[in-house]
């Protein structure tokens, strides 16, 4: 059953299909990092099921957060059976690329294919979320343990490379009919506006909790569109003998 249906089901329904379960498989951005501490709660997936409940309150909602902070698609691909898998997901969301574009495009595209590929195998809906962009400058309240590594993001995402690497996934999973949720091009959206760098609460990779708030938005709106119905409610909870 695809989410869409499960949001709208009754109290019979959801006896017979459970409740929602969702997956947020990627990186820091999804673990919860932001400058030197986790905050789960201000996370994008943490975010997501609020909003989803803000609509939909008597349907259960539980969102895995599967994201590990300084890992890749690569690096994801071993635990995808124990960490996603394993919850029995109605949909996935995957997140990755503010690592991997310190590697090739290649292994990158290859990871990518086969996380879809496993998951449209399972019957399990996906949708590949692209990242924020990286720093464009180095600010000057950078940590001071980070600035060199400032200068090189800075570097990947002036000349282009950043970019390369995410218009290249955003054709892959549209070539395997992979829902996407563009947050990418948002982001380069405001670029032509602020300095984005300071949507960065580390200056390098880590969005501040606005910009997860825009994670989770768009997210929703991949999911349900903007005809989602918000007046649906469960009558009554009182137990009623047969």
């Amino acid at each position: 059953m695809k989410i869409k249906d499960k949001i709208n089901l009754d109290a019979k329904g959801l006896a017979e299909h459970g409740p929602i379960t969702i997956v947020a498989f990627g990186d820091s951005i999804t673990h919860g990092f932001f400058r030197g501490y986790v905050d789960y709660d201000a996370a994008y997936p943490n975010l997501l099921r609020r909003r989803i409940l803000e609509v939909r309150d008597y349907v259960p909602v539980n969102v895995i957060n599967a994201g590990i902070g300084g890992t890749t698609a690569r690096a994801s691909l071993s635990r995808m059976e124990k960490q996603v898998f394993a919850h029995l997901p109605d949909l996935v969301i995957v997140c990755f690329g503010l690592n991997d574009v310190n590697g090739s495009s290649e292994s990158y595209l290859d990871s990518l294919r086969a996380i879809f590929s496993e998951c449209q195998r399972r019957n399990t809906d996906v949708i590949f979320m692209t990242p924020n962009m990286l720093n464009t400058r180095v600010a000057e309240d950078t940590p001071a343990q980070y600035v060199d590594y400032a200068a090189k993001t800075a570097q990947m995402q002036n000349s282009g490379r950043m970019d390369a690497y995410i218009e290249s996934a955003v054709a892959l999973a549209e070539s395997m009919g992979v829902a996407v949720c563009d947050c990418y091009a948002k982001w380069k959206k405001l670029a032509e506006e602020q300095d984005v760098t300071m949507l960065l609460a580390n200056r390098i990779n880590h969005p501040t909790e606005q910009m997860h708030a825009l994670f989770a938005d768009s997210l929703f709106e991949c999911i349900f569109g903007d005809g989602f119905s918000t007046d649906k409610k469960l009558d009554s909870s009182m137990y009623k003998e047969n």
